[in-house]
């Protein structure tokens, strides 16, 4: 395969957007080395609270606790900081630079004008929280995400299927029926209501291109097609045209080329203008290639704040509770499979910060050991079942098999003797027990899964990683890359500037070789067994309607909120 022009080594950047953060990586485009790498903390975090004060240190307006916001301009700054990091850290000359891509976690929404400007950086609209962009895990939409549901189930649309029959608030459509609702005004400002990763693009090349990928998993784009005017108004008469008006717009294939970085983001990142601008992606999708887990049967878990699994198929399949099966979602001539858990480092992290008390954080420190490692190395030494617990991982709602971010999250078998590593290893089998619950509704639905391969963060974790092969059953490897999203999108700059004909070939010649591989233990296998039998019988009893309590719970917060927020809306941005 001919690599280069002149001679001369080329080379590739990727962009891997988290939920905190950008990282850029420089990679080789003959072998896939990585040379260099880059990490920009965006300034404002994930907007939870309130929403940024402004140029007079004004506090901002209170948002629910539904709420998940960015700042935009956040993700320019990656672009600014990480990667002429990267190409620092990598030392080779930028003019050697072929092609740049990026991916984003989905569904992630920006709304902005016809020139690709975010509502929220226009005069009148910072006060405004439907103006900003509306993270992947903001789930205030749950209640325009069962309406869809609700009336597509009633109408017999032949897409639900497609998405194993629910529609998640995550979602773009939940969304913008959210924000149509709820701003009308934000609403009829907007031209076009666009995913992150085409935002983003769309910032490097200049030219708007939707990619096939967040089209078909999280905008309904299905069969060539967006539901019908027919359906959307029957939802709300005025979004009758989301479609034709906020959304349509070319469907760019995964591995093409958007376009051609323009003077400004070649000012930005310190890389040639003209360079290939790939068409964006998925954080998830594109880690297949990176892991060189193109082949049906394989299974990717990118671990890190939450998970998504991904998989391809030689056949379509309707897989119960999945976020979605799309033609070349994840590579030409498979059908690619979604599945995914709202919360799993969330989750760890969450308890670390509010469940362990002082003198656990104090005996870490003194055994030189972060707090995460600390309750590792004291969960391990425990017998499968010691601690009396049996926990569900739905602090984020559930993404997969149920579908609903009203759930929230339990833990059972708690006493006066239970100590914070016995909640933390429940916890971590928990979302093992999560994962389980997905490969067995693949393998439910004649979706084969035959290897389980991790990324992301999470799998420093040897006990972590343990326990997911003994509950799964499944050998278990990781990727020997610790970027394994930015190595993928790296794969994608490859095939957009010419080097490999196609993402397959790309991925045999630049992906990652493995990492640590664990091997299920037959013992812990039959232990899991019966702890996950305990956890399926609390799964279906919580979460599929023999008992309501999670849903009535969410009623009563939301309602006792109200108030607050209504009147702190109604101040136009003057704190309550």
């Amino acid at each position: 395969m001919d690599v280069s022009v002149d001679g001369t080594e080329k080379f590739v950047i990727g962009v891997d957007y988290g939920t905190l953060s950008g990282r850029a990586v420089v990679v080789r485009v003959r072998d896939g080395k990585e040379l260099g790498s880059g990490v920009f903390d965006y300034p404002h975090a994930v907007v939870t609270g309130e929403l940024p004060e402004d140029t007079a240190g004004v506090a901002g307006i209170r948002l629910p606790g539904e709420w998940a916001l960015q700042v935009p301009d956040d993700y320019r700054e990656v672009l600014r900081h990480a990667v002429p990091a990267a190409i620092a850290d990598a030392g080779i000359d930028p003019a050697a630079v072929v092609g740049i891509a990026t991916d984003f976690t989905a569904c992630t929404m920006v709304p902005v004008k016809a020139d690709g400007t975010p509502l929220s950086e226009l005069p009148g609209f910072a006060d405004r929280p439907h103006s900003y962009v509306k993270l992947w895990r903001h789930h205030a939409a749950q209640p325009q995400a069962d309406r869809i549901n609700a009336l597509a189930a009633e109408r017999g649309e032949s897409w639900l299927p497609r998405y194993g029959g629910l529609i998640s608030s995550e979602w773009e459509f939940a969304k913008g029926l959210q924000l149509l609702e709820e701003d009308p005004e934000s609403y009829a400002a907007m031209d076009r209501w666009v995913e992150a990763a085409d935002w983003i693009v769309w910032q490097l090349c200049g030219d708007y291109v939707r990619n096939a990928c967040t089209a078909g998993y999280k905008g309904i784009y299905q069969d060539g097609r967006y539901p019908s005017e027919e359906f959307l108004a029957a939802l709300n008469p005025e979004f009758k045209d989301f479609v034709s008006a906020k959304l349509q717009h070319t469907i760019g294939r995964l591995g093409d080329a958007a376009g051609r970085l323009t003077a400004e983001a070649a000012a930005w990142t310190g890389l040639p203008e003209g360079i290939a601008v790939a068409v964006g992606n998925v954080d998830a999708h594109v880690t297949a290639p990176a892991a060189k887990a193109v082949e049906p049967g394989q299974l990717v878990a990118i671990m890190g704040t939450s998970t998504c699994h991904v998989l391809n198929g030689d056949e379509l399949r309707e897989v119960p509770g999945m976020c979605g099966v799309v033609d070349g979602g994840i590579v030409d001539g498979l059908w690619g499979y979604e599945a995914g858990q709202s919360g799993v480092g969330d989750i760890f992290g969450w308890f670390t910060r509010n469940g362990v008390p002082p003198e656990y954080h104090q005996g870490a420190k003194a055994a030189g050991l972060g707090i995460h490692e600390y309750l590792t190395e004291l969960a391990s030494g425990q017998a499968i079942g010691q601690h009396g617990l049996i926990a569900l991982d739905w602090h984020s709602g559930n993404r997969s098999v149920l579908v609903d971010h009203e759930l929230s999250a339990l833990v059972v078998g708690q006493t006066l003797a239970t100590r914070p590593e016995d909640v933390y290893r429940a916890l971590l089998e928990a979302t093992a027990f999560g994962t389980r619950t997905i490969v067995d509704a693949f393998r439910d639905s004649g979706v084969p899964v035959k290897e389980f391969i991790v990324a992301g963060g999470l799998l420093k974790n040897e006990l972590l990683m343990q326990i997911y092969a003994d509950v799964t059953g499944l050998q278990l490897s990781t990727i020997g890359s610790a970027q394994g999203p930015a190595l993928g999108s790296a794969i994608h700059a490859a095939v957009a500037a010419g080097k490999y004909p196609n993402i397959r070939v790309a991925a045999a010649a630049m992906g990652s070789a493995p990492g640590a591989v664990y091997t299920p233990i037959p013992e812990n296998v039959a232990a899991y067994e019966e702890l996950f039998r305990e956890y399926r019988t609390l799964h279906d009893y919580f979460g599929r309607g023999a008992n309501e309590v999670m849903h009535r719970l969410k009623a009563i917060q939301r309602n006792a909120v109200r108030p607050l927020v209504t009147k702190t809306l109604l101040t136009e941005g003057v704190p309550a």
